[in-house]
């Protein structure tokens, strides 16, 4: 079925100059968060098309130009963006939460914050609309251009607790509001919008419940060929998920549900090495073939997931009765003949050696940070971090920065000079689940009697695990990812010296609770009144290790 769809089909807008972390300006030595996903040339990709915790992925097309954007829960910025022309090779664009004006994440719990954003395109504007669950509730933000600078938020008001919000609009003019509501058995409802205003022109109202599956939420609404289908995700964001749909011959129903659903779901089929498959939106290209993107989890040891929530690419046909319907299941190793034309971006340098202005993209804050914890500009070609007595046990702004971990199989590597004058200052390298599970490789002490300690913090519960002895001057710290556990080493020049190691399962979902992934990332902090000393970070390594697909 070659159909065209209403949404997501307008000429293409240029791609203006790539915004920073924290600000409006374009920084120019910022460079795009690459990943490509080409598996065996044309016709051929591998899953998931974007790595590590990356959930909740909604798409547009405008043009030959594919934008895609995913939850971001308490990290800051907010909403990474994503740019495409092959469906399978993305680069961040950066962020559309870029200002704490647009993105208030004080106090906010982990797994909370920002959920499941919607990107569309009408007339030349884009529409991120998204839900702030833990401050302020739903919101719409626009923008020219999908780089950015995004609006301030345009709240719409509600008085119940709703999410998943999404934007459908019509050819006669008017915006159709989706959202979720009612909670486990609750469903999809619909009311007209003003997006110039946030102001709901009328009561929304129950378009439909799903098929019985409990939290029939992401609603989604696209017209093909003059019928409206209607698409949810059910069963919960585990094992259960699945994807259902039905239709109507009008947006505002009444909606018949498809007689073959769920149209995709991996419940019944737990050898797979994707699981709780769901969560997906559409998108047709301009050769007019659909696909789909949805989230999923890949289990190391068929238990345990720790990368979070990943994206994930399936082709979709339609049946000769009109439905959109999938071929079998997800695989890590996909062929498919109607992808677009490959178009791979540059590979990304495995090296951040801080010397650009800004942060790049891939790199984030837990929550707001704090203004003077970090700075590129202090010690140049340095990432500063001041810490202070929050840390990362905390529900606060810990100095951090961090980025996802996306293989299973990688080796990160950095170069600290840090002096601290005693052991309640610390700096180093973290591996971040959430305030009650996390490892810390770090580095502590006086002149003349530092050491490299090796903590975890699993369920609350913090454990020195090794401690070794360190003369002054910089130090290499380094970690190596298995799909089991992390190796934890100090760097004596070339060599490593192995310190101890931790199993990946605490940090896993199944053990640590959650929607997210884990953090790898540069910290400070102190236990005691004053100050850290500045910990000065010189680069850092993130090199992946062996080929993908993995485990």
């Amino acid at each position: 079925m070659t159909s065209r769809a209403r949404v997501l089909l307008a000429p293409c807008s240029a791609v203006a100059a790539l915004l920073g972390c924290l600000g409006g300006a374009a920084p120019p030595a910022a460079a795009p968060d690459v990943v490509s996903a080409h598996a065996g040339g044309p016709g051929h990709y591998s899953n998931p098309i974007v790595p590590g915790f990356y959930p909740d992925p909604s798409i547009c097309r405008v043009g030959g130009d594919y934008y895609l954007v995913t939850s971001s829960f308490e990290y800051f910025p907010g909403i990474p963006i994503f740019h495409s022309r092959d469906l399978v090779s993305w680069r961040q664009l950066g962020h559309v939460l870029t200002r704490p004006s647009q993105l208030a994440l004080d106090g906010v719990e982990s797994s909370q914050g920002i959920f499941a954003p919607t990107i569309r395109e009408h007339a030349g504007t884009f529409y991120v609309v998204s839900t702030n669950v833990s401050a302020g509730g739903s919101f719409l933000v626009t923008a020219r251009d999908p780089a950015g600078p995004w609006s301030e938020p345009i709240w719409i008001r509600e008085a119940e607790f709703t999410m998943d919000p999404s934007l459908s609009f019509g050819r006669d003019g008017r915006v159709l509001y989706l959202r979720h509501s009612g909670g486990e058995r609750g469903g999809a409802y619909q009311a007209e919008l003003d997006p110039a205003t946030g102001r709901l022109l009328g009561a929304p109202r129950l378009l439909w419940g799903g098929t019985g599956g409990v939290w029939p939420e992401g609603p989604h609404l696209y017209e093909v060929d003059g019928r409206y289908f209607l698409m949810l995700a059910e069963g919960g964001t585990s094992t259960n998920h699945r994807v259902t749909i039905a239709r109507s011959a009008s947006p505002f129903g009444p909606f018949e549900p498809n007689p073959d659903n769920p149209i995709l779901t991996h419940a019944d089929r737990p050898e797979e090495p994707i699981q709780a498959t769901g969560h997906a939106d559409l998108v047709q290209t301009e050769a007019g073939d659909w696909w789909m993107v949805l989230l999923g989890i890949r289990r190391w040891d068929g238990q345990h997931h720790h990368l979070g929530r990943e994206t994930f690419l399936a082709p979709v046909r339609w049946t000769d009765a009109g439905w959109p319907a999938l071929d079998g299941s997800i695989s890590l190793a996909m062929t498919a003949e109607r992808l677009p034309a490959p178009h791979p971006w540059p590979a990304p340098a495995t090296r951040d050696d801080f010397s650009a202005a800004t942060l790049g993209f891939d790199w984030n804050f837990v929550r707001n940070p704090r203004p003077g914890s970090w700075s590129l500009s202090e010690r140049p070609g340095h990432l500063r971090l001041s810490g202070s007595q929050v840390s990362l046990d905390d529900v606060g702004s810990p100095a951090f920065v961090g980025r996802r971990q996306r293989h299973f199989r990688v080796r990160w590597r950095t170069a600290l000079d840090f002096k601290p004058t005693s052991s309640a200052q610390r700096a180093g390298l973290a591996l971040r689940a959430n305030e009650r599970n996390h490892y810390d490789l770090a580095l502590s002490g006086a002149a003349g009697a530092r050491q490299v300690e090796l903590w975890t913090r699993v369920a609350g519960s913090t454990t020195r695990v090794a401690a070794r002895a360190v003369g002054d001057g910089p130090v290499e710290l380094a970690i190596e990812a298995f799909p089991d556990r992390y190796e934890m080493s100090i760097g004596v020049g070339e060599a490593l010296e192995r310190l101890g190691s931790a199993p990946t399962a605490a940090l896993s979902t199944e053990a640590a609770g959650g929607f997210t992934g884990v953090y790898v990332g540069m910290f400070a902090s102190t236990s005691a009144g004053a100050a850290t000393p500045p910990a000065d970070f010189d680069w850092l390594d993130d090199e992946p290790v062996g080929a993908t697909p993995e485990p």
